[in-house]
């Protein structure tokens, strides 16, 4: 394999894995609280729910980049709007700081999802060639 390609190749591949290691952050909040430490695993394994979706995610599209690459960006963009009314309306952060909480969450997983798409067309580009 050419270098380009396994530099497109790996690159979605860290950047998601580095991406769900932040998503995973987030669960730590459950420990917050005077709740029972039953509790508290409970809800941090319900935090850890986005987490196991986007390690399935990754599972496809290391197996399927094209599919993978589509539903990468699916996910990052049907979010978005989610993401940033929550933190607009219960945070009640003001909008340039969703926009940015947004762009930190979402961004990478449209870009994972384009580079992998990316990374499919680049392959078969090559293999066709031989």
């Amino acid at each position: 394999m050419k270098t380009s390609i396994k530099i497109i190749h790996w690159t979605p591949r860290v950047i998601c894995i580095l991406s769900i290691l932040f998503i995973s952050l987030f669960a730590a909040d459950a420990f917050k609280g005077n709740d029972t430490i039953w509790l508290k695993i409970g809800g941090f394994f319900m935090h850890l729910i986005p987490t196991f979706v986007l390690i399935a995610l990754l599972i496809i599209a290391w197996k399927w980049e094209y599919i993978g690459g589509i539903l990468f960006t699916i996910i990052g963009l049907l979010t978005a709007p989610f993401i940033f009314m929550h933190n607009y309306n219960v945070n009640h952060f003001p909008i340039e700081n969703c926009i940015g909480i947004v762009a930190i969450i979402n961004l990478p997983f449209i870009i994972v999802g384009i580079l992998f798409i990316i990374s499919h067309y680049m392959k078969k580009k090559s293999s066709s060639r031989k």
